[in-house]
């Protein structure tokens, strides 16, 4: 691995690791910011902003908005804004958690939550972690959970009772995506086994237990692999790799004369229509109250807008060595090749010529390469953030993000070189002057 990248890889790597859940990742990052002097500020609180302070808001636990002030006139000079997501494809454990089947097997009742590529679930072990709601002393609290063991499994069902698995390789949902948990334990009913395991745990009283939000996650941790130790094998690549960027751009970046925004929303797998999602009210509302709580009025609001930039950062598909005619024969992003600018027409991606040049002039700017993608004409692609952010406030965005094979994986994979690369690239977007 170059040397270069070895710091923000090992970093990464462990910001990775430590955020099983988009709880966990706010949690983290909101660590993150605190040690590198950023104050947290309560939606429900008065704020007082200043010059050259640095802040952050968190949402539902699960999404992040910070922030730096600059010193110009924020009217004039407006935001430069980074968007990107918390949230994975995951299993989710739903109410009624458990079954016990007539022979004796504990199963995990779960729904699936994203695109997940289901087989990759399979055989692998699997943790569980997320957030609860107790009631103690006669008061609601939330508690992050982490159960950070091989508690629960998806066997494969054996190829000699399914010859032709190989050929037809889909699974049923409902049936067949249920982890095991245990066998049947004496004096347990199927309603007990979830808050037995999290008192045993985590010591959390069963009898205070009101809700939940778990999710199942790989145990097994991110790694780097490659002859050179060059390439990324992790769960949550997608998408967190661009929080991190993100987070450390905006840290390490000079205060200019914008505003510098971080913005990681929750739920983009899942279609962003939440309060915590890209695609609601939050960040104008943020936006809104940091120009009124500067002095603005809605004339200079609505002034910083127009005068506004934002890139949404998410990940981007390689040229797979294997499947290589999925992709446009024209733009044919490579891992190692740095940040792919993504283009669509039918604007499932929210680039335009001018966004994409602004990214372009960053990423020269920093001295990293950066490559172009478009869907081949027969093959549709996923979405982003970036036409949400884009549409609800009419802010120039580019879509981008580093290249990756096997997204929506229970691992994915990726080069090293581009997440340093992009995150590169978003510290000279902070600092540089107007587009």
């Amino acid at each position: 691995m170059n040397g270069n990248h070895q710091k923000f890889a090992e970093g990464l790597l462990q910001y990775l690791n430590d955020s099983p859940t988009a709880y966990h990742a706010v949690e983290n990052a909101a660590a993150l910011l605190r040690e590198n002097g950023f104050q947290e500020l309560n939606e429900t609180e008065s704020w007082s902003l200043q010059k050259n302070g640095r802040y952050f808001v968190v949402k539902n636990s699960s999404a992040v908005i910070a922030f730096t002030v600059g010193e110009g006139d924020l009217g004039k000079e407006g935001f430069r804004i980074i968007g990107a997501h918390t949230d994975s494809p995951a299993l989710k454990i739903k109410p009624g958690p458990c079954t016990v089947t007539p022979d004796g097997y504990v199963k995990v009742n779960v729904e699936v939550y994203g695109g997940a590529i289901l087989q990759t679930w399979f055989d692998r072990p699997l943790a569980v972690a997320g957030r609860v709601i107790v009631k103690e002393n006669g008061a609601l609290r939330e508690k992050l959970i982490q159960i950070d063991k091989p508690v629960f499994m998806i066997p494969n069902l054996c190829i000699h009772f399914h010859r032709d698995m190989n050929e037809k390789s889909s699974c049923n949902r409902q049936t067949e995506i249920l982890p095991l948990l245990s066998m049947k334990e004496e004096g347990l009913e199927k309603e007990d086994y979830l808050p037995a395991l999290l008192q045993e745990e985590t010591g959390i009283d069963k009898g205070e237990l009101v809700d939940y939000e778990l999710f199942l996650y790989e145990y097994q941790k991110g790694i780097f692999t490659g002859k050179k130790q060059e390439f990324i094998s992790a769960p949550r690549i997608d998408d967190l790799s661009m929080v991190y960027a993100g987070l450390i751009a905006l840290m390490e970046a000079e205060t200019g004369e914008c505003c510098q925004v971080l913005a990681a929303f929750d739920n983009e797998e899942v279609g962003s229509t939440t309060a915590q999602g890209a695609n609601s009210g939050l960040l104008l509302h943020i936006l809104n109250r940091i120009c009124k709580n500067l002095g603005l009025s809605d004339e200079g609001y609505f002034q910083a807008v127009a005068n506004s930039t934002s890139i949404s950062a998410d990940l981007a598909h390689a040229v797979h060595p294997n499947y290589s005619d999925k992709h446009d024969t024209e733009n044919r992003p490579v891992l190692g090749g740095g940040p792919v600018i993504k283009y669509s027409a039918s604007q499932r991606y929210a680039t335009t010529a001018w966004s994409a040049a602004y990214f372009a002039d960053a990423c020269e700017s920093a001295g990293v390469p950066y490559q172009k993608f478009v869907n081949r004409n027969d093959v549709v692609g996923g979405s982003t953030i970036g036409p949400a952010l884009s549409g609800l406030t009419t802010i120039p965005t580019v879509d981008i993000g580093a290249p990756i094979l096997a997204m929506h994986s229970i691992r994915e994979f990726g080069a090293v070189a581009d997440m340093e690369y992009t995150g590169a690239a978003f510290l000279a977007y902070y600092e540089g002057g107007r587009p």
